[in-house]
């Protein structure tokens, strides 16, 4: 268990290799279970807490390590990492963590949760449209360039939270994609937030964090998570 923080480093595996991720659990010990998807900075310790805070709202939260080990507090560095993922193996990575998550003794359900920041909520999206056993996404705007999406796999509610300041995923772009997940008959309800900027979920980062915004995010996505998955 690491200093000061309620879950530990785990490994699981992935198509014949080994990945690092972090593992918190509620205090009862068992709960829903949730993926974790990290921004572009990598498995950092602001995703490491958002799995903490879930567990003490009882839930079982995993944040698979996509960069294998690699992260950064550099823009442009962590441009380059994003930019870089390979995508097939990332979604390989997180089949992996949504079963070791399913297979963990602490998790109730048949399907668990999908949770992704930025890069991470694109990534989370991509990850339901592909394993139907993901039942619930919480997608904070998210993109990345090279992650086109098809939404006929997808049965999994999905809860958008977007920023009106967003330069990266504009209000319109969030809109038409709630409408193209709509008319494709998925069930999908976004928030923009007005005033906000991108990432303005983040505390660590005080050029975007806003603290009101944030809570009532943090509540809307609780909220969506225990009416989906029980």
């Amino acid at each position: 268990m690491a200093e000061g923080r309620a879950g530990r480093e785990i490994e699981f595996a992935s198509d014949g290799e080994q990945v690092r991720g972090y593992l918190s659990l509620p205090p009862s010990g068992r709960g829903p279970g949730v993926i974790v998807i990290q921004e572009w900075w990598g498995l950092v310790p602001h995703i490491r807490d958002v799995c903490d805070r879930m567990a003490r709202e009882g839930l079982v939260a995993l944040a698979p390590d996509l960069y294998r080990g690699e992260s950064t507090d550099d823009p442009d560095a962590a441009s380059r990492l994003m930019m870089d993922l390979e995508i097939p193996r990332a979604a390989r990575d997180l089949d992996a963590a949504v079963a070791a998550l399913l297979n963990h003794d602490a998790v109730d359900g048949a399907k668990v949760g999908a949770v992704g920041f930025c890069m991470g909520g694109q990534l989370a999206l991509f990850a339901a449209t592909r394993n139907r056993r993901i039942g619930a996404v919480g997608d904070f705007y998210g993109i990345h360039p090279n992650v086109s999406l098809d939404p006929s796999g997808l049965e999994a509610a999905v809860l958008g939270i977007f920023a009106e300041r967003d330069s990266y995923v504009t209000p319109d772009t969030a809109r038409k994609l709630e409408s193209d997940l709509t008319a494709a008959g998925k069930r999908a309800h976004f928030s923009i937030y007005p005033g906000v900027d991108h990432a303005f979920f983040n505390d660590t980062r005080p050029d975007a964090y806003d603290a009101v915004a944030a809570a009532r995010a943090w509540s809307e996505l609780l909220a969506f998570l225990r009416a989906e998955l029980g």
